[in-house]
C-alpha cells in the first residue's frame, strides 16, 4: 500500500524542506520537453510539481527519485519554480518517513557506509590513499598551495583510481605544491544530500570543515564536479569559504603559463562531454576545451548537444547509487552521440560520467570501438 500524507502536512513539509517555489508553476510543460528521461521513457516533472501543489504526492512513488538534478529544466522554466529544490524536498520527506522504493533501496546502504567509513563504498577509511601507492603524494601541510581532494570515487573505484594517479603525475610534472588529507577526508556529502538525507549531509560537511580549517586549507583542487559544486556553493552555508578549483581549470592554466609542455602527439578524433555539475551548474565550458586544443594532433568534434544543452549521463542526484534498467540509461544515448560525430575517444571530467560511459560501452552498438577518458589521462599521455 502506498504511503500518502495529508494535504497540509505534505505542503508544509515541502516548504520547510526548501521546495516552496513549486507554487509558482503554471503548468507550461517546458520542464518535460527538455527532461532527458523523456528520451528513454516517460516522466513528468510537471506532474510532480502539480501534485506537490495540492499535497497529493505519494512519497512511496519511484517518480520522486528519478530526477538526476541535471539542471536542464530550471534553465528553461519561465517562472523560477526551482524544480531541483522541490524534488529534493520530496525526497527529504520520504527519507524522514524511511520510505524507499525497491530501486532506491541501495541508498540505505550508502548512508550506512558514509556513517561508518566516510565513503559510499563502505571501504576501510584507512585505505583511502591506496590509489597513491608508488607515487609522490605528500600529506597536506599548512602553507601548501593546494589541498588535492580526489573524492570517494577516485579513492576507491578501480577505474577511477587511474584518474587520480594521472592527476598526481601532472601536478608533480608541473611543480604544483599540493598534499592530500588521506584517511582524514570524508565524502563531501553531495550525492546523499540530493537523495534527501539532509542530516547526514550536514554531519559530513561539519566534519570536513573542521578538518579543513584545522589544517589551514585555503585552496581545494578537486577532480569531481560534484565536489566542486558542494565545496563552492553548499559549504558556505556553514559560514566558511574556500577557493575551489576544478582540475580542468588548473590544467588550462598550467598549459597557458607554460608549466606543462605537451610534446607527444595524440592523433585521435575526440569529443568533449560537459558534465552537468561542471557545465550547467557552474559555467565551466571553455577551460577544458582550451586545454584539449593544446594537445598536438588532437581533433575535437563537438556533439550537437553540448555546453548548456549537454545531455546528462544519468549519474547526478544520487542516481549513480540507484538501479536503472538498461533500456533507460541516459549514458547509452550520449555514447551513441559521441560515436555519431566520429569520435574515437569520449573525454570528460567527472567520475560519475566515466563510470556510466564505461558501462554503456558494453550496451551500445559499436560501443567497444570508442574509448572513454578523463581529461587528465589525455593530458598526461601527451606530456
Amino acid at each position: 500500500m502506498e504511503t500518502v500524507t495529508p494535504f497540509k502536512e505534505i505542503v508544509d513539509a515541502i516548504k520547510a524542506s526548501g521546495g516552496d517555489a513549486f507554487k509558482y508553476c503554471y503548468q507550461c510543460g517546458m520542464c518535460d520537453t527538455v527532461c532527458p528521461w523523456n528520451r528513454v521513457g516517460s516522466f513528468s516533472m510537471r506532474k510532480l510539481v502539480r501534485e506537490a501543489t495540492f499535497g497529493l504526492t505519494e512519497i512511496e512513488s519511484e517518480d520522486i527519485w528519478r530526477c538526476t538534478t541535471c539542471g536542464k529544466c530550471p534553465q528553461v522554466c519561465p517562472r523560477g519554480v526551482r524544480q531541483i529544490e522541490s524534488g529534493i524536498a520530496l525526497r527529504r520527506i520520504a527519507t524522514e518517513y524511511d520510505v524507499f522504493p525497491k530501486a532506491v533501496e541501495p541508498i540505505r546502504t550508502i548512508a550506512a557506509n558514509l556513517r561508518a567509513e566516510g565513503n559510499p563504498f563502505g571501504e576501510d577509511r584507512a585505505k583511502r590513499t591506496k590509489w597513491a601507492d608508488g607515487l609522490q603524494v605528500p600529506q597536506f601541510a599548512e602553507g601548501m598551495e593546494f589541498l588535492y581532494s580526489p573524492g570517494c570515487y577516485l579513492s576507491y573505484d578501480p577505474r577511477a583510481k587511474k584518474i587520480a594517479r594521472a592527476t598526481v603525475e601532472i601536478l608533480n610534472r608541473a611543480g604544483v605544491e599540493f598534499g592530500i588529507l588521506g584517511p582524514q577526508e570524508s565524502c563531501c556529502g553531495e550525492s546523499i544530500r540530493k537523495t534527501g538525507d539532509e542530516a547526514l549531509f550536514k554531519s559530513l560537511a561539519r566534519q570536513n570543515i573542521a578538518t579543513l580549517v584545522d589544517r589551514g586549507v585555503k585552496k581545494i583542487l578537486v577532480s569531481s564536479p560534484h565536489c566542486y559544486h558542494t565545496y563552492t556553493h553548499e559549504y558556505p552555508e556553514f559560514m566558511v569559504h574556500f577557493e575551489v578549483v576544478h582540475i580542468s581549470q588548473l590544467l588550462n592554466r598550467l598549459l597557458a603559463d607554460g608549466r606543462l609542455q605537451l610534446k607527444t602527439e595524440y592523433a585521435k578524433t575526440v569529443t568533449w562531454h560537459d558534465p552537468c555539475y561542471l557545465g550547467r551548474h557552474n559555467g565551466v565550458y571553455d577551460e577544458p576545451r582550451e586545454a584539449l586544443k593544446k594537445v598536438p594532433g588532437l581533433q575535437l568534434n563537438e556533439m550537437a548537444e553540448s555546453r548548456k544543452d549537454s545531455f546528462c549521463c544519468g549519474g547526478g542526484g544520487g542516481r549513480i547509487w540507484m538501479e536503472t534498467p538498461k533500456a533507460e540509461r541516459f549514458s547509452d544515448v550520449r555514447l551513441g552521440q559521441a560515436i555519431g560525430v566520429g569520435a574515437q575517444v569520449l573525454i570528460t571530467a567527472c567520475p560519475y560520467c566515466i563510470t556510466n560511459f564505461e558501462d554503456s560501452r558494453l550496451n551500445v552498438k559499436n560501443g567497444e570501438a570508442i574509448e572513454v577518458k578523463d581529461i587528465t589521462e589525455v593530458i598526461r599521455d601527451a606530456l
